[in-house]
């Protein structure tokens, strides 16, 4: 945002987010960026936000947060005094969204168009009475826009331009106007094609040369990045006179014809580098043979243009159908795999089924044998304790006959008569 000698660069998308937003501001005397010191609450940091500039304040609605969170919140900053200050509005306000568009008219009005959630996209128009801070959705008339985010928009006197933005399918290829006096659109040239005009994300700025309006538009993405500068001339000799009458649009809303308008290199008027490009969309009424020539080209390099999409998608057509045939053959042997593979898992489960039925067996079987071990280990221990009682008493008896018998031969030596017939 212009302001003094200075750029303001406010919010938007960052890898590292800080907690709230930042109004960073680019000296075009010197040079250099610095952040300025603000005061009050400032809001959440997001990015998809509109900032329009209303007298010596900043306006700033909606956007998405860090966390994609979208936002329907609207604040205020006085650049005056730096100080923050967020407002409840009266009325419904639109739904939360990002990448819209957003205007101001009469230093009172503010204008809400478009944008998108995570879901859709718009083509609602908003009002806010910056007075009596109430929202309003007035009925739009005319053509009305299709659906779109990411578009970019700018004001000449009371006519808001819309250019470029897209619905996450294709890109909006109508370049088309409000009055905002009346609340009348009006379309005011189509693209054909996917041209860097009919993208989300590019910039648009008004400027005059020689006198004349000039709308100017840079880079976009819609599909790849661009970096294409487009010349719109609002001119008062136009085509679509007769469509402005029947939908009361001043003057200085300018229309042409629709997308087999000639277009012409504008190297003679602008300066251009080797990689840029510059490209004029003309208002003008030309010729009549000339037109009919230029559109005869046109038309011819469109078609060659569509043909050699064709060719190109048929080729890549082609290319993901042997793919496809690759990735069926490929699926078809690994289910044959996971079939021969799932058979032998089924006769290991079986192998190791019947293995442990006989380590079972084995088990019980050493059990038993276990058992009948310690049993005759026991008999054993038993027979042994015999056969030492058995040898102990043999030797008692042995001792006993062999004392029996000593004492008879003594007693007769010493003359003693034996006591009975069994002792001697």
């Amino acid at each position: 945002i212009p302001w003094e000698n200075k750029l303001l660069s406010i919010a938007g998308h960052t890898k590292d987010p800080s907690e709230t937003i930042q109004i960073k501001a680019f000296d075009l005397q010197t040079g250099t960026w610095s952040i300025l010191k603000t005061y009050g609450k400032a809001p959440v940091s997001r990015g998809g936000q509109s900032v329009t500039l209303v007298g010596s304040t900043l306006v700033i609605f909606g956007g998405q947060d860090a966390k994609r969170t979208l936002l329907n919140d609207l604040h205020i900053l006085d650049l005056e005094t730096m100080t923050w200050d967020d407002f409840d509005a009266v009325g419904v306000p639109p739904s939360p969204r990002s990448d819209h568009a957003a205007a101001v008219h009469a230093e009172r009005y503010l204008l809400i168009f478009g944008g998108g959630s995570h879901a859709t996209c718009f083509n609602d128009l908003h009002v806010l009475d910056l007075q009596a801070m109430e929202w309003s959705r007035p009925t739009q008339q005319g053509e009305i826009p299709s659906p779109r985010a990411g578009h970019a928009g700018v004001t000449v006197g009371e006519n808001w331009f819309i250019v470029g933005g897209g619905d996450n399918k294709s890109g909006a290829s109508e370049t088309v106007v409000l009055n905002m006096s009346t609340l009348v659109w009006s379309v005011v040239t189509s693209v054909e094609g996917r041209v860097p005009l009919a993208s989300e994300g590019l910039s648009l700025v008004v400027g005059s040369i020689s006198g004349e309006d000039i709308l100017a538009s840079f880079g976009g993405y819609n599909g790849r990045y661009n970096n294409e500068v487009n010349v719109l001339k609002p001119s008062h000799k136009s085509t679509l006179q007769s469509k402005i009458m029947e939908a009361p649009v001043p003057d200085s809303v300018s229309a042409v014809q629709n997308a087999t308008n000639p277009t012409r290199d504008l190297e003679s008027d602008f300066e251009v580098g080797q990689e840029g490009k510059i490209r004029e969309i003309v208002m003008d009424n030309t010729d009549s043979e000339h037109m009919k020539s230029k559109g005869e080209e046109t038309s011819e390099l469109i078609i060659a243009t569509l043909k050699a999409e064709k060719e190109e998608l048929e080729s890549s057509l082609n290319k993901e159908k042997l793919q496809s045939l690759q990735l069926k053959e490929e699926l078809t042997q690994a289910e044959t795999r996971n079939t021969d593979l799932y058979k032998e898992l089924q006769s290991i489960r079986g192998q190791l089924a019947a293995e442990q039925s006989r380590c079972f067996k084995l088990e019980v079987d050493v059990a038993e044998l276990r058992q009948k071990l310690q049993t005759m280990e026991t008999l054993q221990k038993e027979l042994e304790l015999l056969q030492r009682q058995k040898a102990a008493s043999e030797q008692a008896s042995l001792n006993a006959k062999q004392r029996q018998g000593s004492g008879g031969v003594w007693g007769w030596l010493a003359g003693s008569p034996p006591q009975n017939a069994d002792d001697a």
